[in-house]
């Protein structure tokens, strides 16, 4: 097994949206805001080779929006996601799968790409199956108020008229016994969660459960959940769980760390280590 961090650059959210409740004079000590309250995040993906298949969790958010729809999110850093793939030694049409942890644009819209006459959508990986929930798909194409702007239909239709489209929790099996899937439903229904078993040591790819190392104080959840109270309770049992059998957390948004570990203090769980992922992982 072969197991690389892929980066798909950052972008601009709002600092406020992205801590909920949370006052800004607590969590900007962490994740430091702009004049306009604009937090940079990364768009962090995973990349792992194994018995046959190079799976690709996750695509960022692409580059196919308008000027104007980009405006909105200031994509930016050097970070790129075919040419992150390509210097980890692969080539984006040896992807064979992609698994997408949600559909929200930051996470699945590098999945879908321009064509050559950028006048159509081509798959971004077009040998590879694409991977969601079939619970996660129904709430994304029939979209409610809340999450309209951010399920967009660009980044989901081609897919499945692609014929590349295929569900997790019907093939549960199908990555082997080195993935596991555990699902979330306070951020968005049936967000997928992957855990890596590499060289003995679990790797969970939480997604939006906990985006950053400064969210990993259990009240600490973003504006963007439709179901706060549940991310809440998610969040302790996985931190529970982590911090009992010493996985690594991978971090989709944090701008600087890749992973930690997790401990319980008498004051709640912290990050017992941060930084990336080669520093803990003989990779």
């Amino acid at each position: 097994m072969k197991i690389s961090v892929i980066d798909a650059g950052n972008f601009k959210l709002d600092g406020g949206a992205m801590f909920g409740v949370v006052p800004k004079t607590i969590w900007q000590k962490m994740i430091p805001a702009d004049e306009l309250n604009l937090c940079s995040w990364k768009m962090r993906c995973l990349l792992v080779e194994n018995e046959g298949k190079l799976i690709l969790t996750d695509t960022g958010m692409g580059d196919k929006q308008p000027e104007k729809w980009q405006g909105y999110y200031f994509k930016h850093g050097d970070g790129d996601l075919i040419q992150s793939i390509r210097k980890a030694g692969y080539h984006e049409d040896e992807v064979t799968d992609v698994i997408l942890s949600h559909l929200h644009f930051d996470h699945c819209g590098g999945a879908v790409s321009w064509n050559t006459a950028r006048d159509g959508y081509r798959l971004t990986f077009k040998n590879a199956r694409y991977w969601t929930h079939s619970a996660h798909w129904d709430w994304a194409i029939h979209p409610n108020p809340r999450e309209k702007a951010t399920f967009l239909t660009e980044n989901l239709l081609p897919i499945e008229e692609s014929g590349h489209l295929n569900f997790i929790d019907q093939q549960p099996d199908f990555f082997g016994n080195k993935f596991s899937f555990l699902f979330a439903d306070g951020h968005t229904e049936k967000m997928i969660m992957p855990v890596v078993t590499f060289k003995e040591q679990k790797i969970i790819f939480i997604a939006d459960t906990v985006p950053s190392h400064a969210h990993i104080h259990v009240p600490y959840c973003m504006s963007y959940d439709i179901r706060p109270l549940q991310t809440m309770q998610e969040k302790e049992s996985l931190l529970q769980i982590i911090s009992d059998e010493k996985w690594l957390i991978f971090y989709d948004h944090d701008p600087v760390h890749e992973v930690s570990g997790i401990i319980k203090t008498e004051k709640g769980f912290k990050p017992e280590f941060s930084g990336s992922l080669k520093d803990f992982v003989s990779l």
